[in-house]
């Protein structure tokens, strides 16, 4: 190598640098007050907030948008030079700042729509004959209550917001759909999946193999819950219809008298039995309860979310504790998120200080939250004794597959609704989600089918082209509680588990993709037959 052409090399290398160091600084100075104007919104349901969190999300989203910035990353990127490090770090910023790429009123303009559609989810609270009924109501009465009128009044009611927001929803999908063709591609859902590096032709090959694997299965149980639902309400089968079910989507499995665990939660401190099944396997969270909301009360998002505020350790929990099996199970989920976040590299770019994506933080968030029905945490936990766990260990299985069969099938249906919704928002979607329903939950609509039910779900605006997420993430979390049983211990929670995913998995945070990350660990790629081999046995 000639003098010159060493001068040139360092000048690349020092330019390179010089970008990500400068992008770095620039992320980290706009990261934190988004972070919180956004936490403040959902926690305290005030107008202000949800302005402000529309304006600091904006702000950070314009670091994203500078065509300058995008075509100098785009450059280095596609130079091949760099150490590992700097290419994962160029590949993020690309990835995040091609959707960026547009006019600033147009940066503006979306975030303003979803900020004032996620107000009027927090705030609306619909009534049945006059009485006003909160997120945690609803639930309490598709949980327990027997009198088949108020079951479907309040079925109805809680798809009530659908209609709030279908216009402003259907607006922000057209919206959205037309930056993304702005920036090249047919829609909003093609830019999402290939900007989160994922195959959406390899995805949705995967999710109806999922629906072949698992169709023997989960049409023997469905029947068997229908029978079993129709029996205690005093109806056909035939009769059944989703207010029913103890969700109004029909994502969770109704426990039946053995494995409905709620008495056992009656006077128990979620809190402690979050911290001592943590602090099993020598992960510390309790560290993080200070600066969580944990508790319901008043104009709060009425669900349950993490969110790591700065990448420095300031993470935290929105929740709606009450003491009932549903809501140890969602703290463990949340924690299990708390846990990754906060245990990055702090040593890593800013860029690299989060997870590899988003499955790979869900796929931790479902290992530990399904483990509040796990006899051996029931044991070990909760205390219960030997005969009562062993006394529930079949049923308890069994429910955990109706569980796992159903969250496969409501997720699809989910994935596959959304899809069409950004291909054609102008069809007749309420017509196309019952359908969707129809044919992969197996759910009977109900008479009526003009209400836009589907956008009672707040992800179709909080979280768009996400849900895939979940169901990625359980596919991993099946492969992770594979490994860990098979390979370093069948009693899960010990501290050599505890360090595997400190170290391996929670550390390097998104130094690897999210599927070099799993092959690293495991020794393969992601793997599905490890999800039908737990849940999708006959």
């Amino acid at each position: 190598m000639t003098k010159n052409e060493d001068v040139k090399g360092c000048e690349k290398v020092n330019s390179r640098q010089a970008f990500l160091d400068e992008f770095n600084s620039q992320m980290q100075e706009l990261y934190t007050p988004t972070s919180e104007a956004g936490w403040m919104a959902q926690t305290t349901g005030e107008a202000e907030w949800a302005e402000k969190a529309g304006e600091a999300e904006t702000q950070f989203n314009l670091l994203f948008s500078s065509k300058e910035k995008y075509e100098q990353a785009l450059q280095l990127l596609e130079s091949g030079s760099g150490t590992d490090i700097e290419k994962r770090q160029l590949q993020l910023l690309v990835n995040e700042m091609k959707s960026n790429q547009l006019p600033e009123e147009m940066i503006a303009d979306l975030a303003k729509r979803g900020s004032e559609l996620n107000y009027l989810f927090n705030t609306y609270t619909p009534k049945v004959d006059g009485k006003p009924y909160s997120a945690n109501d609803i639930r309490e009465v598709l949980l327990t209550s027997t009198d088949l009128e108020l079951r479907k009044k309040v079925w109805l009611a809680s798809k009530e917001v659908g209609g709030v927001v279908e216009k402003g929803l259907l607006e922000l999908v057209k919206k959205r759909n037309e930056a993304a063709r702005l920036l090249g591609y047919d829609n909003h859902h093609q830019m999402s999946f290939e900007l989160q590096e994922l195959d959406r032709d390899e995805i949705f090959s995967i999710f109806n193999d999922l629906i072949e694997q698992s169709d023997a299965a989960y049409r023997k149980m469905k029947t068997d819950l229908d029978a079993r639902l129709a029996k205690k309400f005093g109806i056909t089968a035939e009769e059944i219809r989703p207010w029913h079910y103890v969700d109004p989507f029909f994502q969770e499995a109704p426990a039946s008298d053995a494995t409905n665990l709620d008495t056992y939660y009656k006077g128990q401190d979620i809190l402690q039995l979050t911290t001592d099944t943590f602090n099993s396997m020598g992960i510390k969270i309790d560290d993080l309860y200070a600066k969580s909301d944990l508790f319901p009360r008043d104009k709060k998002n009425p669900t349950a979310f993490c969110m790591d505020v700065d990448r420095a350790g300031d993470t935290r929990v929105l929740c709606n504790l009450t003491e009932d099996a549903y809501w140890m199970e969602t703290n463990l989920h949340e924690f299990g998120h708390a846990a990754y976040f906060k245990y990055v590299d702090s040593d890593l770019p800013f860029t690299l200080r989060t997870n590899s994506h988003t499955l790979t933080t869900e796929a931790i968030a479902m290992l530990f939250g399904k483990m509040g029905k796990d006899p051996r945490w029931l044991k070990r936990f909760l205390k219960l004794d030997e005969k009562t766990v062993d006394g529930l260990e079949g049923e308890l299985a069994e429910y955990q597959q109706l569980q796992m069969l159903i969250m496969v099938r409501w997720i699809i249906t989910f994935v596959f609704f959304e899809k069409e919704l950004y291909e054609n928002p102008d069809q007749d979607l309420n017509a196309l989600w019952w359908k969707i329903v129809s044919d992969i939950q197996l759910v009977t609509p109900p008479e009526d089918t003009s209400n836009p039910d589907w956008a009672a779900k707040i992800h179709f605006t909080l979280a768009p082209v996400y849900y895939q997420n979940y169901l990625l993430g359980e596919l991993m979390a099946a492969q992770l509680q594979r490994h860990i049983e098979t390979k370093i211990s069948p009693e899960f929670f010990t501290k050599e588990a505890g360090d595997m995913l400190l170290n391996e998995f929670f550390k390097p945070a998104a130094l690897y993709d999210w599927n070099e990350k799993i092959e690293r660990i495991t020794g393969e790629k992601l793997n599905p037959a490890h999800f039908v081999a737990l849940y999708c046995k006959k």
